[in-house]
C-alpha cells in the first residue's frame, strides 16, 4: 500500500514524519568554486514520484549524488526511511538504487554476470539474485540478450542493463539523473512504464530530467530549483499559483520558465 503521509516542513524530522517519509533532507550545502546546493531541504513522501527540475548548474544532479552517498555534503542531514544516511551510509545505500544519465557498466560482461556481480556486491543469495535478475531482463525486454557481452549494446540497451543493476537488490528509494537521455522512443517508453510500475508497487523515485513533458505527465509533486535553492514545489496546480496568475493553465514549460526567470542573473 502507499502512504501519503507526510511530515510538516522545517526543523528536524519528527519520529512520525520519518515514518510516512522516503526521504527527509535538511539543510544540504554543498559548496565548489560558490555553492552548488544552498540550505536545501526536501521531504519526498513514500510511494511517490517526485521531479526535480532546474536549470543547467542548479544543483540537482550534486543533491541527488549526495543523497545516493556518491558526495559527501559540507552541511546537513540526510534521512533515507529514517536511516540516518550520512552516519550509516551503507544501510542508507542497501534500500537505495542510483542510475546516472551515462550507466557505467563492465563491457566485457553479459548482463546476467553483471547483475549476479551487483548482486553478490549487496550480499543477495545467488538464487534469489538469478531470479530476479532474468524477472528484470524479461521485464526490460533484454531476455535475448541476457548472455552476450555487453559491449556491443546501444545506449538504450546500456541504460536498461544498468537500470536493472540499480533494481537486482529490490531498493526502496529509486534515484534517477536524466535516465532518459538518448534513449529513442521504445525504450524511454518501456524504462518509464517500469518506473511508473515501481511506485505502484510502492517504491519511491526521485528522478532530474529536462524533458518537462516527462516530468509533467509522470511526476505526483515537481521541486524546482535555482542556483543550490528550492525556489517552487508542488502538484502542477500547485505550481501554477505560484508562478502568478499569468501562467493559467499553461504546461509545465511556461510555468518552470516562468518560476525559474526571476531567479537567474541579471547579465
Amino acid at each position: 500500500m502507499i502512504v501519503r503521509d507526510m511530515e510538516s516542513n522545517g526543523g528536524a524530522p519528527s519520529q512520525a514524519g520519518i515514518e510516512g517519509t522516503a526521504l527527509a533532507v535538511r539543510g544540504l550545502r554543498k559548496v565548489f568554486q560558490r555553492p552548488a546546493v544552498d540550505d536545501l531541504s526536501l521531504d519526498i513522501r513514500r510511494g511517490e514520484f517526485y521531479a526535480l527540475l532546474g536549470p543547467n548548474g542548479a544543483g540537482k544532479t550534486t543533491t541527488l549524488r549526495m543523497v545516493a552517498g556518491l558526495m559527501k555534503p559540507d552541511a546537513g542531514s540526510i534521512a533515507i526511511f529514517g536511516v540516518d544516511a550520512l552516519a550509516k551510509p551503507t544501510a542508507a545505500k542497501q534500500i537505495t538504487a542510483w542510475v546516472s544519465d551515462e550507466p557505467m557498466i563492465y563491457d566485457k560482461l553479459t548482463p546476467l554476470e553483471y547483475l549476479a556481480f551487483v548482486a553478490g556486491l549487496w550480499g543477495v543469495d545467488p538464487k534469489l539474485g538469478e531470479a530476479s535478475a532474468r524477472d528484470l531482463l524479461r521485464w526490460l525486454e533484454l531476455a535475448p540478450n541476457a548472455e552476450e557481452r555487453c559491449e556491443g549494446f546501444s545506449k538504450g540497451m546500456r541504460q536498461k542493463v544498468a537500470l536493472a543493476g540499480a533494481l537486482v537488490h529490490d531498493p526502496r528509494l529509486i534515484i534517477l539523473d536524466e535516465p532518459l537521455t538518448g534513449l529513442d522512443a521504445r525504450a524511454a517508453r518501456l524504462v518509464k512504464d517500469v518506473l511508473l510500475e515501481k511506485v505502484r508497487q510502492g517504491c519511491t523515485v526521485i528522478m532530474t530530467t529536462h524533458i518537462l513533458e516527462v516530468a509533467e505527465r509522470m511526476a505526483e509533486r515537481i521541486g524546482v530549483i535555482s542556483r543550490g535553492k528550492l525556489i517552487a514545489e508542488g502538484t502542477l496546480d500547485e505550481l501554477r499559483r505560484q508562478a502568478g496568475s499569468k501562467v493559467g493553465d499553461n504546461s509545465l514549460e511556461d510555468v518552470f520558465l516562468t518560476l525559474v526567470a526571476g531567479e537567474e542573473p541579471t547579465p
